[in-house]
């Protein structure tokens, strides 16, 4: 009998956020969802990430009701969210009460299962979300982002894994956001991890260096029960391995991913049409479509280069663009080496980038940097150098223990500012998360109903 694999699509969050910064509206799939959930996937990750931010920012949508309408569609393929722990969807650390109602909310909206990060590996950060998600039902699965530094060993990764598992984690993801992990790195990786912890073991790469596509056949050869892959129109470059060839070479290798290729291939038909237009306005920029070897040096994963760029092109100094990608990787070691990931990454691309602009480093410290220097996002993978901390602090202490008991509930201030306007705990938990877009949402709505309300009359009349 061939070992089984499992293939979880990633087009619906992770792709299109990789390539088109998550600009998918909902008119764009809602007609293959049920062709999708014939496809034989393990699971969907559909929600999540920057999808609920963009939903609100973007594409005036409510990001609940896409997540139910998804779920009335797919009926026989369990969905699946990434959630940033402590952060839940946003930027900062909110309080658990906020966390746990995400939480409990995304499992009864639809969501099976929920990839839980910390953005330093700290598992404090995560432990909040991980309980809540057990006790509403939900999978539970603990995340190890994947970097490369002094002090991000084998051991380390393993103590973690350990550390999840304990944590009652039904399983454990490596998130290799910038696609740094090498096929050999990886095969040894999860082989270290699967003699060490019981419950399953998934790899999530990007194909940014190139390395993805056989990084997951080694994870595979080194018994992970499954990995992350995107249907071909939307996979390579910043994306991810494509689905289908991916499935493709498993199966001729005696692996069973239980995935139809045929269906596959209406899929990617459906998709055609969809990238063709964000290629025709300018929604999907051909260079997030090649492989950026850079990204082995700096460890900048490719949505990370593409703020960098467009942040240097915003005040005409593209051409400061190497001196940036050197002071990057400067900057994260006295920040204590943290993973490059969200909302890490925003803080180590802004304050490289400032450095270099204003010619000496940390003449200007962004507000963020100092709160965390202060320990309002956790414990820091190794201590951050003496002069950032004297430099962003001053006299001042760090935080000592965990911040997020120092936060309010959030919840009911929330809920009496919005009033009538907040119609369920959903519209509340948007508020909380995105203040600014979700209340624009909100008064929009009511326009909307307001007026549908008048023409209806007027109809009558």
């Amino acid at each position: 009998m061939n070992k089984q694999v499992h293939i979880t699509e990633v087009v619906l969050r992770d792709a299109n956020q990789s390539q088109i910064a998550t600009r998918m509206p909902r008119s764009d799939f809602e007609g293959i969802l049920e062709t999708m959930d014939q496809a034989g996937y393990y699971s969907m990750e559909v929600w999540g990430g920057a999808t609920f931010d963009s939903c609100l920012r973007y594409l005036d949508e409510d990001p609940w009701e896409r997540l139910r309408f998804i779920r009335s569609k797919v009926k026989n393929t369990k969905l699946q969210m990434l959630l940033r722990g402590q952060n839940i969807l946003g930027y900062k650390h909110y309080s658990d009460d906020t966390v746990r109602a995400f939480v409990r909310k995304s499992i009864e909206n639809g969501i099976d299962i929920i990839r839980i990060f910390d953005a330093l590996n700290d598992p404090m950060n995560m432990a909040t979300a991980i309980d809540e998600c057990l006790k509403a039902g939900g999978h539970a699965q603990g995340t190890i982002c994947y970097t490369i530094s002094p002090i991000h060993t084998f051991e380390n990764y393993v103590e973690l894994g350990r550390k999840l598992e304990s944590m009652g984690c039904n399983s454990i993801c490596i998130k290799d956001m910038a696609g740094i992990m090498s096929p050999k790195v990886c095969y040894d990786l999860v082989s270290a991890l699967t003699k060490n912890v019981s419950i399953p073991i998934y790899v999530h790469s990007h194909s940014t260096t190139g390395l993805a596509q056989m990084t997951l056949l080694k994870a595979v050869e080194a018994g992970a029960a499954g990995i992350d892959t995107a249907i071909s129109i939307f996979s390579g470059g910043t994306s991810h391995p494509s689905t289908e060839s991916t499935v493709y070479a498993l199966e001729e290798m005696g692996y069973d991913t239980g995935v139809d290729l045929k269906v596959c291939q209406k899929i990617n038909d459906h998709f055609k049409p969809v990238q063709a237009r964000f290629l025709k306005e300018g929604g999907l920029n051909p260079s997030v479509l090649t492989t950026k070897i850079d990204a082995l040096n700096y460890q900048i994963p490719g949505g990370m280069l593409s703020n960098l760029i467009s942040q240097l092109t915003a005040v005409n100094k593209l051409d400061q663009l190497d001196a940036v990608l050197q002071e990057t990787p400067r900057v994260r070691k006295d920040m204590g080496y943290p993973p490059l990931v969200t909302p890490m990454s925003q803080m180590v691309g802004v304050q490289a980038v400032t450095n270099v602009l204003l010619g000496e480093r940390y003449k200007s410290i962004s507000k963020e940097v100092k709160s965390y220097c202060r320990g309002e996002y956790g414990a820091p993978p190794a201590p951050i150098s003496e002069d950032l901390m004297k430099k962003a602090l001053g006299d001042e202490k760090p935080f000592e223990g965990r911040y997020d008991d120092t936060i309010e509930p959030e919840f009911p201030a929330a809920k009496a500012y919005l009033g009538a306007l907040a119609q369920s705990d959903e519209d509340v938990l948007s508020y909380i998360a995105f203040p600014q877009q979700a209340e624009a949402y909100l008064r929009s709505r009511e326009e909307k109903k307001a007026l549908k309300v008048s023409y209806t009359i007027r109809e009558a009349e």
